[in-house]
């Protein structure tokens, strides 16, 4: 168990601001209103040029946010084979309600995330004693990251189905 540390304020306000980051929505469209009544008849469409479908892009956010969660949580976890296992299997859900969970679980895994960066017993900077040199404040920035590059692309694909 960890012995609350204290913050100073530049702490506190780096961790208000990367949940900001996280949570998107400064520079360009957050996360629920990228996938807020998308099509869901056309979220296995892949517009052409494009090589993925809203269905890929919206698994392929959340399956790498959770790898790093998870990542971040604990030195034995294993990731998924690289690239397979950050992408679904097919380019549109089976059933529609497959699209409402994976926002859920999106959601709720970025509030597990979101927890980590708030506890103050937890040091940003300092490196896990596994990986190859990741720090949680590197994670965080990496979540932010990748999911606002594919949101950018769920909205073309987003313009695209809807004409």
């Amino acid at each position: 168990m960890r012995s609350p540390a204290k913050s100073s304020g530049a702490d506190v306000a780096l961790r208000e601001d990367l949940i900001a980051l996280l949570r998107g929505g400064h520079a360009h469209m957050n996360f629920d209103q990228a996938v807020r009544g998308f099509p869901l008849d056309r979220a296995g469409f892949r517009p052409r040029g494009l090589p993925h479908s809203a269905w890929e892009l919206l698994e392929h956010i959340r399956l790498a946010q959770g790898d790093i969660l998870r990542f971040s949580q604990s030195a034995d976890y294993v990731s998924p084979p690289f690239p397979e296992g950050y992408w679904p299997e097919r380019p549109a859900p089976l059933r529609a309600s497959q699209w409402s969970a994976s926002i859920r679980r999106y959601r709720k895994e970025l509030a597990e995330f979101e927890a980590m960066i708030l506890d103050p017993a937890r040091n940003l900077r300092r490196k896990f004693p596994w990986g190859s040199g990741q720090t949680l404040l590197r994670e965080a920035l990496t979540i932010a990251d990748h999911t606002s590059y594919h949101l950018g692309q769920l909205l073309l694909v987003r313009r695209l189905v809807q004409g």
